[in-house]
């Protein structure tokens, strides 16, 4: 069997991407104050970027004779990004750090698979992890400017 470890770090991206999504998702849904009228749109935008590299990772998992998780409860139990209960008592600014900390957790993700694919040569899914971790570190960068902050990607 080839690509074994590369194919897990896809499958891990498949569970971390849908919980990703849905944590945007709730952020859409629990906005409030000020910027909500041009950060609750973009929020749509972020899960469609989100839901576009779950599909493309999760393509790439089936073009190389795997299985992408396909349940809720697959996501669930494998996802490493922290989830928040959906309550009014988190703030934008709150919010918005919580996304740059799941986006800082896909970005080793994806490095982390750009690795392992180096080593098991598997050059066509290491091009699609780094297109991803760059579309992912513009965002770490939108985010933290939003917030008055550098992006620290280097750091």
């Amino acid at each position: 069997m080839k690509y074994t470890k590369t194919k897990a770090v896809l499958n891990q991206l498949v569970a971390d991407l849908s919980q990703m999504s849905m944590i945007i998702h709730q952020t859409h849904w629990y906005m409030r104050g000020p910027n909500f009228l041009k950060l609750h749109p973009l929020m749509d935008e972020f899960m469609e970027e989100i839901d576009s590299q779950l599909d493309v990772i999760s393509e790439r998992l089936i073009a190389l004779d795997s299985s992408p998780y396909s349940t809720l409860k697959e996501m669930a139990e494998n996802t490493k990004i922290q989830d928040w209960p959906g309550e009014w008592d988190k703030t934008t600014p709150e919010r918005l750090a919580h996304l740059v900390d799941g986006y800082r957790y896909l970005e080793d993700l994806y490095q982390h698979g750009i690795e392992v694919s180096d080593v098991e040569k598997d050059f066509s899914t290491q091009d699609i992890f780094i297109g991803l971790k760059t579309a992912i570190e513009k965002k770490i960068w939108m985010i933290q400017a939003e917030l008055g902050s550098a992006p620290e990607i280097d750091e």
